[in-house]
């Protein structure tokens, strides 16, 4: 434990100026856990004793732990049906291994290039992957995290098609060329063997036959490969004998084959919507041909072409007509027609229309040998955004309940929170009101993909994480132990009136496309109060009840802008009243806006909201149940703006927002407006800019300075701002107005000239939304970038548009020398200033819904450099304050006593002294600093100087290990952490590079040591920054392979053995050998050893350790093939013995027989 004494900080005082050394923002890499100085920190004054802090360096680490969600632009797909995993390759490199629920694994390539095709070595813990940069791949699967074993580049040709037979070394690589080469798996080199295209195909034939598309063995005969070309021509090629035994051509382009499993016919699929059946006996062409979804012609032609069937499967069941299933193949006049996949079942055809294009299917049989009856049971269908598995054993093919998140983008996500330790009463209770919302019509069977294993581990706190969506729905996902299952979905949207078609310009709405989109969320997890900010400028207060409501619903109208024009440097006495909830406060106009605003048939929009709110009763189950509806209104004219900070506390009654104008704070326990003014006006006699109206080249150099400053961003993201409408969006602060400068005269000629359209573009989704920021004609010459705190590039908005960034209620000191505590609401705004107001609540419990709540100006402000982002309180030991809350109870519970509806109350946090202390450290981190202030006194005891030349994105304060610190995202990549109070940091590498605001507006820090983000629009990473969670994450993954005998072969029987082929007798290792076939060219493909061998034993990498690992890995092989050597002579010995007793027993019955009795 480390002891930090205050006073040895003195020395730090001259840390707090500019010319400090800039630390996480400097871009400067770190890697593997180093921890470098970020920033500087200082003292500027000393506390009344020393205060003991246990983090050190020491236990932090950053590593990714579980990614969530659907893999973002699937290519491959494969499947173990021995371990029964599931594979999916991405056009990013990424793989996807699922197994039973828990069992989620994600590898990446190194190279980024797309996986074109993915095979198991069934039954052997290993995967092959093929890329689109021409290098295959061998991963292990028998450790938690895959690495690759071995991998091999192919130079000189493109790899389009790769098959491995069941229970076979040896790989047949196709290539663009039309050559076949042949890869030995377990040491992945090439063998000398190449069937070349030229050889294949007959010598007359003068065209070249395409690359391969196809590679099969034969399943009467492994001794035998089918190879499918591209233009039609199939050749079945004899291994041992290195020639064709027969050729057969089409005039249609192939796309798949498929064989039926007695080997002695096989199907194909061709671009003109058509399947070809052929008979091994007969190659000169099909026996049978059809267009499954083709008109048939009157005069009995050719039915007409449809669209090419991309794949086809052809499996056989023992007591019922086979199974075809295709992709594709619809009719050409049909173009509004979903992707749909057919399945043929005798003289039943059933098309199955999906929701997006497929990329891929597979058909799960029973049997892993393909010259067995396949017995199919499932097909798994990966589209584009959605896995489904249709289940092929009922009649009517339902589809099974999948128990992966792979919804999680069903509409875009817009927002994320995430809570780790929450009570732990609160996942059941929303399973329960959300399982009510289950759909039917499931098959009534197991998920089929069910292999690996998996156990909760060690860590087993309560964790929930939300998602807000542009459809302005809400989801709860229980995140406990590292898995995600959603518990209740919410939607916001039910609340308003819909848009009747043909209202268009009538309507008041600010955005064009997705108005109930999630902007903000905001959730008490003790009171379960849950508020939600749309983009459409509008407040939802949500109550928990477990009961059904038949209610109205109760809403609020805001006005929240401000007159720049009326204010001349105000005086105290000018101010108007804080608690006056009636009257409606003077505010500011929108500049920058005034030529943006809507025009309704001629009239002036005023005191409208952007949506219409449901004026009859409404239905609320189980669940969630709006409370309150507070929507800011037109106002002359000019749309609302865009809320950007938000905050409810339950024990108050109180709900607070504000954007790039004001603020707001509402009673909703009253049903009424406390607050609505201008972010100036809150100031009153104390604002430290004293702004006036003027031209923007009249412009103080002090308000330039601090109205904007330089960017460092990654090149490539530099590359996507440039289409941005030159319109600035801090991330803490949303957009205001357009690009547009006007001054005063502007503004008014503009008012006077009447509305124009909406300044807001759609809603977009945090998965496509990019970082914008203003340019300025002479920056962009220079392609340098730089940024405005405020909302506004107008340098009259710079000084009198000032967005609030940042609200937080908690019981603290409001003025200087205050002996007590009492209820206050800080304030952080995009210039770095801190307004602290008092709040004046009533004294007893009885008088709260009657009383009216006084807000009022404390007087006290504090400044940072940079856009305020979030406020803590910590006690005089340094402990984490909670905010006050209000025990949840059900608003509309059965029992309607004077005991359940008394509110009961928590005003401090359990772990710290019930009389808090004389005094108290308040924590305040902006884009560029974190500073720790002990109140009453005001006195800044410690600055760091977190950035100069970068901006946080988020910064949450959270506790680790009993213990709490400052957790920072920097926008150069950079995550950080800070001791606290005294702002040490711990913590500083160059992770993860904001490429887009996806990853900006989805970061999120939460306790014990956890974070998530959007990683692509598709999928959620998780990821730790806790050293004992890194440690411990290994037995918390899940197992990919666990030992499973392989299933026996059936019994052939003595005739098939005797006449169906020489399969068994076949043997590669003799014919592709080096000894035989010789070494291929060393050019044609270059082996690159993998990285990750052994990486699954921690510690066994190297030493004597590792050599131990390696030979006991060899024993296990050779051990397993001296097993499968005694099954077989165990097999062989069980027949011997058999034919022995049937020929004793033939001996025996005419042993005493004469010949004439024959």
């Amino acid at each position: 434990m480390k002891k930090f004494n205050f006073r040895k900080v003195l020395d730090g005082l001259t840390a707090a100026s500019p010319v400090g050394s800039s630390g996480g923002g400097s871009g400067s890499g770190a890697g593997g856990g180093s921890v470098h100085p970020g920033g500087t920190a200082g003292a500027a004054g000393t506390p009344r004793e020393e205060i003991q802090e246990t983090l050190t360096s020491d236990y932090f680490q950053i590593c990714k732990t579980v990614r969530h969600g659907f893999p973002y632009l699937p290519t491959a797909l494969a499947f173990d049906p021995v371990q029964k995993i599931l594979a999916i390759g991405t056009r990013t490199g990424a793989i996807r291994i699922l197994g039973r629920p828990g069992v989620d694994c994600y590898c990446q390539h190194e190279s980024g290039a797309a996986v074109l095709q993915l095979q198991f070595l069934i039954n052997e813990g290993a995967l092959v992957s093929a890329c689109a940069d021409d290098a295959l791949h061998l991963w292990n699967l028998r450790q938690k995290r895959p690495a690759i074993l071995h991998s091999l580049k192919f130079n000189r040709e493109r790899i389009t098609y790769c098959h491995l037979p069941f229970q076979s070394k040896w790989l047949y690589v196709g290539t663009e060329r039309g050559n076949t080469h042949i890869v030995n798996i377990e040491s992945f080199i090439l063998s000398g063997y190449v069937i070349m295209w030229n050889k294949a195909i007959e010598l007359s034939t003068k065209t070249h036959p395409g690359p391969v598309v196809h590679l099969s063995d034969s399943p009467r005969d492994e001794g035998k490969l089918l190879i499918g070309y591209e233009n039609g021509t199939i050749v079945f090629w004899d291994l041992r004998s290195k020639r064709a035994d027969l050729r057969a051509y089409y005039d249609e382009a192939i796309h798949s084959v498929a064989w039926h499993h007695e080997g002695k016919q096989f199907m194909c699929s061709h671009s003109d919507g058509s399947l070809t059946l052929w008979n091994l006996k007969s190659p000169n062409r099909p026996f049978q041909t059809t267009i499954p979804h083709g008109k048939v012609q009157r005069d009995g032609k050719k039915p007409e072409s449809c669209k090419p069937i991309l794949k086809v499967e052809y499996k056989t069941c023992k007591n019922s007509e086979p199974f075809v299933i295709f992709s594709g193949g619809l009719s050409y006049d049909k173009p509004c027609r979903r992707p749909s996949l057919t399945i043929m079942h005798g003289k039943a055809i059933t098309v199955l229309e999906m929701d997006h294009p497929i990329v891929d299917f597979l058909t799960l049989c029973e049997t892993p040998y393909p010259n067995e009856f396949q017995e199919p049971y499932a097909v798994v269908v990966l589209l584009e955004k959605d896995l489904i598995v249709v289940d092929l054993t009922q009649s009517n093919f339902p589809i099974f309940e999948n128990p992966y998140p792979i919804d999680i983008h069903e509409s875009p996500v817009t927002c994320t929170e995430y809570f780790a330790d929450c009570p732990p009463d609160l996942i059941p209770v929303l399973y329960s009101v959300g399982a009510k919302h289950k759909k039917q019509g499931y098959s009534n069977k197991e998920w089929p993909i069910n292999g690996g294993a998996w156990n909760l581990g060690a860590q087993t706190y309560p964790e929930i994480i939300i998602t807000g969506h542009a459809d302005g729905s809400v989801k709860f996902w229980d995140a406990s132990a590292i898995t995600l299952q959603m518990l209740y979905k919410l939607k916001t949207s039910k609340v308003f009136e819909k848009q009747k078609v043909g209202e268009g310009k009538a309507t008041a709405e600010i955005v064009e496309e997705d108005p109930f989109a999630v902007q903000m969320m905001y959730w008490c997890p003790e009171s379960r109060i849950f508020c939600v900010a749309g983009v459409s400028a509008y407040v939802i207060v949500y109550r928990f009840s477990k009961h059904e409501v038949n209610t109205e619903i109760a809403s609020l109208e805001v006005r929240l802008q401000c007159e720049v024009e009326d204010i001349i440097t105000p005086e105290p006495e000018t101010n108007p009243p804080f608690t006056d909830a009636s009257s409606q406060l003077p505010s500011l106009k929108s500049l920058s806006g005034s030529t943006n605003t809507v025009a309704c048939e001629g009239t002036m929009k005023d005191s409208i909201p952007c949506l219409s709110v449901k004026a009859r009763p409404v239905r609320m189950p189980p669940g969630y149940q709006a409370d309150l509806i507070i929507q800011l209104v037109w106002v002359d004219g000019e749309p609302p703006q865009q809320i950007t900070s938000l905050a409810v506390n339950s024990a108050y009654g109180l709900v607070a927002f504000g954007n790039c104008n004001g603020l707001a704070v509402v009673d909703f326990m009253q049903k009424t407006v406390l607050l609505s003014m201008g972010t100036l006006d809150l100031y009153g006699s104390s604002d430290p800019y004293q702004r006036q109206p003027r031209s923007p080249r009249k412009s103080r150099q002090f308000a330039a300075v601090k109205g904007s400053r330089k960017l460092s961003l990654p090149t490539d993201l530099k590359t996507d701002l440039d289409h941005v409408n030159g319109h600035c969006t801090s991330p803490t602060s949303q957009s205001c107005s357009s690009g547009k400068r006007f001054s005063s005269a502007d503004v008014s000629r503009a008012n006077r000239r009447g509305p124009g359209r909406p300044p807001f573009r759609k809603a977009q989704s945090a998965a496509c939304m990019e970082i914008s920021l203003p340019v300025t004609t002479e920056e962009n010459r220079e392609n340098s970038f730089s940024r405005s705190r405020s909302s506004s590039v107008s340098s009259i908005d710079r000084d009198s548009k000032e967005a609030i960034t940042a609200l937080y209620f908690m019981e603290s000191f409001a003025r200087k020398n205050d002996s007590a505590v009492s209820s206050c609401l800080w304030v952080g705004t995009g210039l770095g200033m801190v307004i602290i107001l008092s709040l004046n609540l009533p004294a007893s419990d009885d008088l709260r819904q009657s009383d009216p709540v006084m807000v009022s100006p404390s007087g006290t402000i504090l400044t940072l450099k940079g856009a305020v982002l979030t406020f803590a309180c910590l006690d005089c030991m340094g402990t984490l304050t909670h905010r006050p809350y209000e025990v949840w109870r059900d608003p509309h519970s059965a029992d309607d006593g004077d005991k359940t509806r008394k509110r009961k109350l928590v005003m401090h946090s359990p772990s710290s002294s019930q009389d808090m202390g004389d005094h108290q450290f308040a924590v305040i981190c902006s884009e560029k600093q974190a500073k720790v202030f002990s109140l009453p006194s005001q006195t800044c005891l410690y600055v760091h100087n977190i950035t100069e030349t970068s901006f946080l994105l988020r910064a949450d304060v959270v506790t680790l290990c009993n213990s709490v610190c400052l957790a920072c995202f920097c926008a150069n990549g950079h995550i950080m952490t800070l001791s606290l109070p005294s702002l040490r940091p711990l913590l500083d590498i160059n992770y993860l590079p904001v490429t887009d605001m996806r990853i900006a507006r989805t970061f999120c820090f939460t306790n014990e040591g956890q974070a998530l983000y959007l990683s692509s629009p598709t999928e959620i990473q998780r990821l730790t920054y806790s050293q004992e969670m890194c440690d411990n994450l290994q037995d918390m993954l899940g197992d990919l392979f666990t030992p499973v005998e392989t299933p026996e072969a059936q019994n052939r029987g003595f005739l098939k053995g005797l006449f169906g082929g020489s399969g068994q007798a076949f043997d590669r290792e003799e014919l592709f050998g080096e000894a035989t076939a010789g070494k291929a060219s060393r050019s044609l493909a270059q082996h690159i050893p993998g990285s990750g061998g052994i990486e699954g034993v921690r510690g066994a990498a190297g030493g004597v350790i590792g050599d131990l690992t390696r030979a006991r890995i060899a024993l296990d092989e050779r051990g397993q093939k001296l097993g499968e050597l005694d099954e077989r002579t165990a097999s062989m010995m069980a027949s011997a013995e058999a034919f022995s007793k049937h020929a004793h027993e033939v001996m025996l019955k005419y042993k005493d027989k004469k010949w004439y009795q024959f």
